[in-house]
């Protein structure tokens, strides 16, 4: 969920059995605290991962860039505009 506070609730609602609710972002309002017993029924998972601790230097942030870019070129994934 890169909105936050409008889209929490459905983001959560949504998710599938031993679904991960990722907050990544507050567009719109920061995602308040929430009891994590919320994720119970769904054997699911919550994280609020950020960039720098995926990143830690730039040749890491290269190395995962030059993934993303070789599989778009391989077709991979595909990216609508």
């Amino acid at each position: 969920d890169g909105i936050g506070l409008p889209t929490m609730d459905i983001s959560i609602s949504s998710l599938a059995h031993r679904g991960i609710f990722v907050s990544f972002g507050n567009a719109s309002g920061a995602v308040p605290p929430f009891p994590v017993l919320r994720l119970i029924a769904k054997s699911a998972y919550g994280t609020r991962p950020k960039l720098l601790d995926y990143t830690t230097n730039r040749a890491e942030l290269v190395e995962r860039a030059d993934e993303i870019f070789g599989w778009l070129l391989d077709g991979k994934i595909k990216v609508s505009v």
